[in-house]
């Protein structure tokens, strides 16, 4: 657990929020106007998720928004996150708009800002229109020229509705689970092509950046990057320490490399140039990606521990996503990837808020002048409604209770955290993993859709409320 002075958790003029995407809740998959996408197809596709699931209805959102902004209202929430469907806005990914599709949004916005809501809106949470793949995907260079169109007509569709602008979500997922490793949307196992849809993601951002300012001068624009905090097997080994660099090169320094500091790690090209040769990186590409922010989104979940290994070791890449014969950490057949001591979620990550104070402290460090924000962060466990009709999910509450308290201890060494969303505001549909793994504070019951607060909800309700970090067991209604 972790522990620090009461001073320095109190959150006043600090965000507190919740997140979803748009393919885990919304449903409503062949719906007005909405064709498919990528999670579509892959959901459909038999043996990629777990007992067949789809996104086909998830959360039934798409009908139920108006109960949903109603329990975001009721939790306090400064906040909330939410992802865009491309799909539904603009099918296809190219060409007009679909006003059905633009209007679910208008007016979801709208319901959020009167109830006093900040918007958060991510533009791409890993949901790209099937045509776009058809076309190559996030592989090809015209991916991100489209995505920068569609940024800017979103940026005039929705305009001041929104409070900041989210580019992209976990680029690392959208590159190296779904066109290394396979586990992800669109399921390609092509370490080229994953490399290749690492900087054309990249340059999506930078792009995307460049058109929403175009439209709105004056926008709060950020990335999301899911950070791997990065630790040694035997700290005193330099090959063990070689192992760190070369995973958090090409996990981290792919997207903070050219999106913050302009340029990518060598360290990345050397470990990788058997494999491709970087020269889909055009001149004047790294300019176009550095693009100035207003915020840094940080997702954490666990850790990730490696070993340098002799004769390479990947029968396990300890990501926490399914299992496949292709790895997702391109080049690095020298690490091993270590499983840590517990305790662990129902994803089987490790529990270990130290770290997210020491991530934050060290991305204050290397980007002194960037504000941060903790735009996800959760735990799955295997929730059960009790004889009570609650659901006591003690260990989501203490998960949350010492992630904040993280964060907290961060902010009182000097990190710039202006935020801390929690994942996620509804169970809902947790990509391959299907419906088995439940992260909510509100439960889903996906035979009649009714919404039930779990104690980590009321818990984080007395969070928004008194803007001071509640004991654990403050878990009773208020």
């Amino acid at each position: 657990m972790v522990t620090t002075d009461p001073t320095t958790r109190t959150f006043d003029g600090f965000t507190l929020g919740s997140a979803t995407a748009a393919y885990q809740i919304e449903g409503g998959a062949a719906e007005g106007g909405r064709t498919p996408s990528i999670w579509d197809t892959y959901s459909h596709t038999p043996g990629l998720t777990e007992f067949g699931h789809t996104g086909d209805v998830a959360a039934d959102h798409y009908h139920r928004w108006p109960q949903d902004v109603e329990h975001i209202a009721a939790l306090g929430l400064d906040a909330y996150r939410l992802s865009i469907s491309w799909s539904r806005v603009q099918p296809g990914g190219r060409g007009p708009l679909n006003p059905e599709g633009v209007q679910f949004y208008v007016d979801l916005l709208d319901a959020l800002n009167a109830a006093g809501i900040d918007p958060v809106v991510t533009l791409y949470h890993w949901d790209l229109p099937q045509e776009l793949e058809d076309d190559g995907g996030w592989p090809a260079r015209a991916t991100a020229e489209a995505f920068a169109d569609y940024a800017r007509a979103m940026a005039t569709e929705l305009g001041d509705r929104v409070h900041t602008w989210t580019t992209l979500n976990e680029p690392w997922c959208s590159s190296y689970l779904g066109y290394a490793s396979g586990v992800h949307a669109p399921g390609r196992t092509e370490p080229a092509a994953a490399l290749a849809a690492v900087h054309h993601l990249n340059l999506a951002h930078g792009l995307a950046v460049a058109a929403i300012r175009e439209v709105l001068p004056a926008a709060r624009v950020s990335v999301t990057l899911n950070f791997h905090a990065m630790r040694a097997a035997d700290p005193t080994s330099s090959a063990d320490l070689d192992a760190v660099d070369q995973i958090d090169a090409l996990a981290n320094g792919a997207f903070t490399g050219p999106m913050l500091e302009g340029a990518y790690p060598a360290r990345l090209l050397t470990d990788t140039a058997a494999i491709t040769d970087w020269s889909f990186v055009r001149e004047g590409d790294l300019a176009l990606i550095h693009q100035p922010l207003t915020v840094l989104g940080v997702n954490y979940y666990a850790t990730t521990m490696v070993r340098y290994s002799p004769v390479g070791d990947t029968s396990s890449d300890n990501s926490g996503h399914r299992e496949s014969a292709s790895t997702p950490w391109i080049g690095a057949d020298r690490v091993a990837f270590v499983t840590e001591p517990g305790p662990y979620t129902a994803m089987g990550w490790n529990i270990a808020p130290e770290a997210l104070t020491e991530l934050l402290l060290d991305l204050s460090r290397r980007y002194p002048d960037l504000p941060t924000m903790v735009t996800e962060n959760g735990a799955a466990f295997d929730d059960e409604v009790s004889a009570d009709g609650r659901v006591h999910d003690d260990r989501r509450v203490a998960y949350l209770h010492d992630h904040v308290a993280a964060v907290a201890a961060a902010r009182a060494a000097g990190a710039d955290v202006r935020g801390y969303f929690a994942w996620s505001l509804l169970d809902n549909f947790e990509w391959a993993w299907g419906y088995e793994r439940r992260f909510g504070i509100i439960r889903v019951d996906y035979e009649t859709q009714e919404r039930t607060w779990k104690d980590s909800a009321h818990w984080f309700r007395r969070l928004t409320t008194a803007r001071e970090l509640p004991g654990v067991t403050e878990v009773e209604p208020a």
